[in-house]
Parts: C-alpha cells; structure tokens; sequence
C-alpha cells in the first residue's frame, strides 16, 4: 500500500460524538484529458443512453493520455467516530472515497487512480466512488468542477455542499454530505431547482460502485421477482434467471444476483418493490457491503450495472483502473424506477430529497432495512435466525418477531 493510500484511509478522529470536515490539496495519479473540442462535430441525432445526446453549450473531449501523472487535487473530507469521506469538487462533486473504520474497509470501490474513458455525456467518465447523474445520465459535468461549502449544522452534525448551475438548461442542483454525531451512515440531501421560466425535464440516479468478486451478490428486497433491462425491452426473472436476458441463455436457472454468474454487461432494475432499500454484500472474509436507504415512493429506482466477469468486462476492468479490479454499480432512482425515464420541473419548481448510504456486516442477505437498523431472516427446518445490524448505539433495545399476528 503506498503512502497516498495509507494517508488516505488513516483515521483522524476517534472521540465519539465528533464529526470533522476539512479541505486539504492532495495528489492522485491520473490520466490526463485532451483539450475540449470547440467546435465539436453535430450531435443533435446522436442517441445516448436511450435519451438524446445533445451538449451544447458544452465542448466535447476526445482524447485520453496514455501517460500517467501525479495530478493535484482539492480533496473535502468529512469524518465521524465510524465512517471516513473523501469528496472531489474539481470531479463533478462525487464521493471517491468512504471507508468504514469499524471494519476496516473501503464500503465503496476506491479507484486509487483517475484514469477516464470517453464513456461519459461529453467524453471523460471515471469509475468508482459514488456519482451524481443529473440532468441526463451520465452526468454531463462528472468531469468538471463544482462550488463547494462545508457548513456545521446545530445538532453537530457537518455538511458539504456541492453546487452547479448546469448549462444545457440553466438548472441549478446541490447535493450536500452529512455525517451525524454516532451514527454510521452518510446522508445525502439533494435540492434540484429550474431557474428558467420553461418546464424542463431531468433524471437524478446516484451511481455507487462497489468492489465484486466470486463472493458478491446484489442485495434486492425480498418483493423483487423480476427485473427490466433499459426502457422495460426485456424482462428476466430474479434472482433465478429462466430463460435469455442481455442475448445470453439463463434458461438452465442461472442466480443472476450473483457477479459471478454475470458473463456480459448486463443492466437489471427492480420493478414496483415497495421496499426502502437496496445493495449488496461480499460472502466470505469480508462479510459486509454497501447499503442504500431512501423512500420508495419517492426513490424507487433500484438497479445495478455490470460489465460482466468475461473477457469484455476484464477488458473494461482495465480500462478503467490500474490495479483495483473489477467493480459493479448500484444505481438508486428518483421519481423513476427505470432508465432513461425522466420527470419535469415546472419553472420556479424546486425539488429535494434525502438519501442514505451505509456499511455494513455480519448480516447477509438483507430483508429489510431504514436508516437505523438493517435486518435479515432466515428460516430453516421451522427455525428463525434473526440478525440486526444498527448504524448507532441503542440501550435497552428490544426484538419482537410475530407470526400470523401472534408475538413469538
């Protein structure tokens, strides 16, 4: 491990209650950009994502480096007793790094080099981390600045904003990190507002990778018996996939919750769970995953991404990151649960919402979950086996579990 990766993880604060924030130049290998295209080629026809690939005003990159660089970068970080943030401005606003100190472990993949592909709206897109898709997906500026504050709030807790006016349509968007005194999860608060006098539309999905390897499976509610591909074209079964999604035949029974037995880039979303959460969770040594919890009437998108584990997909794991391997995305919707749905603005109309991202461990398989508590049951020859995971302390804390109305 290098000495920008043990600084990186080293934590800082230890006495509970505490939440810090701070703002501090550091240095990351990086694969530079070429300069903007200022009179890019007509992209009015162009189709990407299933929604259009218009720009303007926005100037195209074209170019990737093949050298790499030490690069500086202003770095935000936010920290508490549990979880240690670090947040890039000068990258779109997106978390690039969350570890968790009580297991020792980074809760999203931390791609420890900026190396971008020309995969984004107007070229550079990076994997890893937590990315803020909005208007359109990816998000046109996920390579670009954005304003930043750090503001602390009365109840001791600490929050970062980012801010962007964004210029397709001139809308404006925030999204601000919350770390709370004793608690073990990172609260988003998004605020998106049309500052023209035109209805617009807009998507927000908040894209999380995690790091995926034979272990791993995709954590979808216990209501999700089928998923859709992009704009509701095909369906599969979940988890046991029955017949041909993504062109590749599952018709044996494949359990497609699993990385493993992904072969192909292949995108699948939940349909209608009424649930409030969704994630995943590496078996084995680890033990523990990523979890994300938000309304579903108002966050009902819940899907993952992934390259696939064959040839494609290890030639994608490359392309994207020097040395941390593969990774799979976790993606979370709102107002929408698929892609590339949008919903309006009205002019004058401002929206907003909370979201929660969280580690945890020792529970496998969630079935259900809020902010404060996440749980999981497993019944096996008429034997329950309860497991509850807090994001705090509780004292006194009692379980009740009922069966056919009656307290067991």
């Amino acid at each position: 491990m290098d000495e920008l990766t043990k600084y990186l993880i080293k934590p800082t604060v230890t006495e509970k209650g505490v939440v810090k924030a701070w703002e501090e130049d550091i240095m990351i290998p990086t694969y530079e950009v070429g300069e903007s295209e200022k009179n890019p080629i007509c992209l009015e026809k162009r189709v990407y994502q299933g929604s259009s690939g218009v720009v303007y005003p926005y100037p195209v990159i074209e170019k990737i480096s093949d050298e790499k660089k030490d690069k500086k970068y202003k770095a935000l970080f936010i920290e508490n007793e549990y979880i240690k943030v670090m947040i890039l401005p000068e990258l779109g606003g997106r978390i690039q790094m969350a570890y968790d100190k009580v297991k020792n472990r980074h809760f999203v993949y931390y791609n420890q080099v900026i190396k971008p592909a020309l995969v984004g709206l107007i070229g550079p897109w990076i994997s890893g981390g937590i990315e803020f898709n909005w208007p359109q997906h990816h998000r046109p500026s996920t390579y670009l600045p954005t304003d930043y504050t750090i503001r602390t709030n009365d109840d001791g807790s600490v929050t970062v904003w980012c801010n962007e006016v964004e210029r397709m349509f001139r809308m404006k968007a925030m999204q601000g990190f919350t770390l709370h005194p004793g608690k073990s999860f990172i609260e988003i608060k998004v605020q998106v507002y049309n500052r023209t006098s035109f209805p617009q539309t807009f998507l927000w999905w908040a894209n999380p990778a995690v790091v995926v390897n034979d272990h791993y499976s995709s954590v979808f509610p216990p209501d999700v018996h089928a998923v859709f591909d992009h704009g509701k074209r095909e369906v599969s079964n979940f988890p046991i996939a029955t017949g041909e999604y993504y062109k590749y035949d599952y018709s044996e029974g494949v359990d497609i919750s699993k990385y493993k037995n992904v072969p192909v880039p292949t995108s699948y979303m939940a349909i209608q769970s009424k649930f409030d959460f969704v994630g995943g969770y590496e078996a084995g040594d680890v033990n523990g995953g990523l979890l994300h919890v938000a309304n579903h009437h108002i966050s009902p998108g819940k899907k993952q991404w992934t390259w696939g584990h064959g040839d494609f997909g290890q030639a994608w794991d490359r392309n994207l990151t020097d040395e941390d391997g593969p990774y799979i995305e976790l993606m979370t919707g709102v107002y929408t649960d698929n892609q590339p749905d949008f919903t309006w603005l009205q002019p004058g109309e401002e929206k907003s919402w909370s979201q929660y991202f969280m580690p945890y461990a020792e529970v496998g398989y969630v079935k259900n979950a809020n902010k404060d508590a996440i749980v999981n049951v497993d019944i096996e020859n008429e034997q329950a086996t309860i497991i509850l995971y807090t994001t705090s302390e509780f004292k006194n804390l009692r379980i009740i579990l009922k069966w056919k109305k009656r307290i067991k």
